[in-house]
């Protein structure tokens, strides 16, 4: 079957999102409402740009509403593991937190999400040449770094860098070394720098959408720790059906489409089924 011109076939091996593709995750219909229900959804604050839209697609179809909160996944993740908070959903970063939780028997279940990328970006037009990540090793390039910034954004790109071979040179023509990705990349922007390691989401944050251009990293000079995003059903839902649904409809084409359009690999994609492979992102 058809929908809009792409076959689930297509859909699978290109990573578009068409709306109402004959996806299996985006079977079910999504009849049942659930007025003057709530459910509440945590997730990594990175995921935000994705869920804010998706959470409000679902509330116009079931009618339920989606108390979410988006921050540092491992503050919300430590405080579940340790501390007394609660949530119905949760969406985290770092494979191994779903894992931890689902052995304390907080998270009932979990299936992959979305995946990040790791670019090189450079002002709009490139004007400096970069061809590569190499050449932020190049004497007169103007590097961005933000090794302090909220794991694990700020080590993966150290990591990478390193991993690269050019780690120390690009510490050396830094022009801008802190603790926040997005004031860095306002220098960039800027044209006050000429590359840097980010992920793709970045630059579709509206306040960077259409002003930067990226090169592709390896990726054997990926951390594969940050790159899985996982969503999970948590013990404390308190209509288990609702929070199910939710799931479904994050997972369906409906949901996914989001995410892609915030810059990551959905997981229902062909892309997004070869990392779930490569990183093992399942529950076991």
């Amino acid at each position: 079957m058809e929908k809009n011109g792409l076959s689930r076939r297509r859909f699978l091996k290109t990573g578009g999102l068409a709306l109402g593709a004959g996806l299996a995750a985006a079977s079910p219909g999504f009849s049942q409402t659930y007025a003057q229900e709530s459910l509440q959804v945590w997730s990594c604050g990175g995921l935000a740009e994705a869920f804010q839209p998706a959470n409000h697609e679902f509330e116009k179809l079931t009618k339920a509403s989606i108390a979410y909160t988006g921050a540092f996944a491992g503050a919300l993740g430590k405080s579940l593991l340790t501390g007394s908070a609660r949530t119905e959903v949760f969406g985290p970063r770092v494979l191994e937190l779903a894992k931890k939780l689902k052995a304390q028997g907080k998270m009932l279940w979990f299936k992959p999400l979305c995946f990040t990328q790791y670019v090189v970006a450079t002002p709009k037009g490139n004007p400096a040449g970069i061809e590569s990540i190499k050449d932020m090793g190049k004497s007169g390039v103007k590097t961005i770094l933000a090794p302090e910034a909220s794991p694990p954004g700020g080590k993966a790109s150290m990591i990478i860098l390193k991993k690269a071979g050019v780690e120390d040179k690009a510490r050396a023509n830094a022009v801008f070394v802190g603790d926040c990705v997005q004031t860095a990349v306002t220098d960039l922007v800027t044209g006050k720098a000429d590359a840097a390691v980010i992920e793709k989401r970045i630059i579709h944050l509206p306040q960077f959408r259409g002003k930067l251009d990226t090169l592709p990293i390896p990726e054997a000079f990926i951390p594969p720790a940050p790159v899985p995003f996982t969503i999970g059903v948590m013990k404390w839902a308190k209509n288990r059906a609702l929070a199910e649904a939710f799931v479904d409809f994050i997972l369906s084409d409906k949901g996914q489409v989001w995410f892609h359009r915030a810059g990551f690999i959905p997981a229902q994609t062909e892309e997004g089924q070869r990392l779930t492979r490569k990183y093992g992102v399942m529950d076991v």
